[in-house]
């Protein structure tokens, strides 16, 4: 079995070389272990350092493609590397590399398709109470909408099967960590999460600039995940709203005709019928998005065929 473990690296060359020193060459389960690092547009010695270590795999970016892009060409460079098992871990050495067996343990063993390793926010010394807040809720929020056991969202130190790799879309320019939780339980993926680590002292993120404007971002990206893989709910949810606040107004209306004043409410019926009509309207196009998801995810499987026939060349 193979593990190739990925660093998405813009700009780094200070923390890369504990990154990289920290990853063991050996784990229980795994024959071989090779290192990928993708060099996004790097404009300092974060290439020459991957060089200088040894690292089996740089795959060189000439602009910056962002994190989002950058993990997601991994993965497809991962998989025709013939890697078994991934992993992502951040090159600014946040997490602890140590918890690596951790993260493979249920993949190797076929217990998960994808792990996302829980840091310890609660103890993280630089997390702003707010932020701790922020986080907690977030995480129950995608945990809600995706129907997973997920405890730590914006987790970016994951490991995934070669399945789950090869089936991974992300369409969001900003982050990959919401977006993947959300298609794990559309596309049948067994996500676990486990523990694991942080190391004091890294730099402050590249991808929060500050707190609303990733606050803004995240949630945005949520709606948007909720919208593509569970269509049929969002809008039946939103449909039901506008019928069941239609059917209050036009309950009002009847009673006033029982206290023989329906003339003055004859406003009430109006509004009541126009809200019972755009509920019915937006639980049709519930209907067409679901279809349309449905075709969606039979171009998805031709793709992974696709890719599966590649891999036979």
């Amino acid at each position: 079995m193979k593990l190739i473990i990925q660093i998405p690296a813009y700009n780094e060359e200070i923390s890369l070389p504990l990154t990289l020193s920290s990853i063991k060459r050996h784990y229980e389960g795994i024959d071989e272990v090779e290192i990928l690092v993708i060099n996004d547009g790097s404009t300092d010695r974060t290439k020459y350092i991957a060089e200088e270590y040894g690292v089996e795999h740089i795959l060189n970016f000439p602009t910056n493609k962002g994190l989002a892009k950058a993990f997601l060409l991994g993965l497809q460079y991962c998989i025709n590397a013939g890697a078994d098992v991934i992993v992502n871990i951040d090159a600014d050495n946040q997490y602890n590399a140590d918890d690596i067996d951790k993260l493979i343990w249920p993949i190797v063993n076929n217990k998960a398709d994808i792990v996302i390793g829980k840091r310890p926010v609660d103890r993280i010394k630089h997390f702003s109470p707010v932020k701790k807040l922020l986080q907690k809720i977030g995480t129950k929020v995608v945990k809600l909408l995706s129907s997973t056991g997920t405890e730590d969202a914006p987790s970016g130190f994951r490991a995934f099967s070669r399945k789950a790799a090869m089936q991974i879309n992300v369409f969001d320019n900003y982050t990959y960590t919401i977006e993947t939780i959300m298609q794990s339980k559309a596309k049948g993926f067994v996500i676990e999460s486990v523990p694991i680590r942080t190391n004091e002292g890294y730099r402050k993120s590249r991808l929060v600039k500050n707190l609303f404007d990733y606050v803004k971002k995240s949630a945005f990206t949520v709606l948007r995940m909720f919208i593509i893989y569970r269509p049929f709910r969002f809008f039946v949810i939103i449909g039901g709203i506008f019928c069941f606040a239609g059917v209050l107004i036009w309950a009002k209306y009847f009673f006033s005709i029982l206290n023989g004043s329906a003339e003055n409410h004859l406003q009430s019926l109006i509004f009541s019928v126009i809200l019972i009509f755009c509920g019915v309207q937006t639980a049709i196009l519930g209907v067409i998005a679901d279809l349309l998801a449905i075709n969606r995810k039979l171009l998805e499987d031709v793709q992974v065929r696709v890719k599966m026939l590649e891999q036979k060349k």
